[in-house]
């Protein structure tokens, strides 16, 4: 399991550090800003970020955004002094929070609830960005989605935002949330289809509930939807 501690205090980051040693991690990349953190998380598959709230120039909240958007699949654990920061950390899609000075067994509390569970499927937010602004989206609030090379568009009310993950990935992810592939570059909301309409080839077209857009399927893609939605 690969940990990157982000904290701009040394003192800080070493007794961290010394701690997840003591419960037997050793796969630790430090850093002390922003860049460093970016740089950290590109290179290493991060499992856990440990991430300071109170830095200079960007804060760790900023940065939170930007680690989850680089690497969706990373576990972010806030650390602080100060505790009304919790419901931003939590927005951001957090899985722990912890207030300084925080002991060993908290921290070990905090890894613990790393454990997946179904709830944690229920409550699915997908981090997307556009422009700078980022987004964090439920499942049902996204009518498709479109790969775009090693990236994915998702469509929206709020219009379309990029998500750092291949299509492949994330269909896996939205698969129980009732989203179908049709399409070697489109997953798209059942829930949002409004009508379906056969067209040249034996190909579907799906329109939506919400937007005047639709997409087609490929012929493997409609034969594949007839078969299971019995059309």
């Amino acid at each position: 399991m690969n940990i990157v501690v982000v904290d701009d205090e040394a003192l800080a980051r070493a007794r961290l550090v010394r701690m997840l040693h003591t419960l037997g991690y050793d796969a630790i990349t430090e850093a002390q800003n922003a860049d460093e953190a970016i740089t950290a998380v590109k290179k290493e598959s991060a499992d856990i970020i440990f991430l300071d709230i109170n830095m200079p120039k960007v804060s760790g909240l900023e940065l939170g955004y930007e680690l989850k958007y680089l690497s969706p699949q990373s576990s972010i654990i806030f650390q602080t002094a100060y505790e009304e920061h919790a419901l931003k950390a939590f927005d951001i899609g957090a899985v722990g929070y912890l207030v300084k000075p925080y002991s060993l067994e908290q921290v070990k509390q905090a890894l613990e609830r790393l454990a997946p569970t179904k709830q944690k499927e229920q409550d699915l937010r997908i981090l997307s960005k556009s422009g700078d602004t980022y987004l964090l989206l439920k499942p049902e609030e996204i009518y498709y989605v479109k790969a775009d090379l090693s990236e994915v568009m998702l469509r929206s009310a709020k219009g379309f935002s990029y998500y750092a993950q291949k299509i492949s990935d994330l269909q896996k992810k939205l698969e129980a949330h009732n989203f179908v592939r049709i399409h070697r570059s489109y997953l798209l909301n059942l829930d949002a289809i409004k009508e379906i309409e056969t067209i040249e080839q034996s190909k579907l077209r799906f329109r939506f509930k919400a937007i005047s857009e639709s997409i087609e399927s490929s012929k493997d893609g409609a034969k594949a939807f007839r078969e299971r939605y019995a059309l």
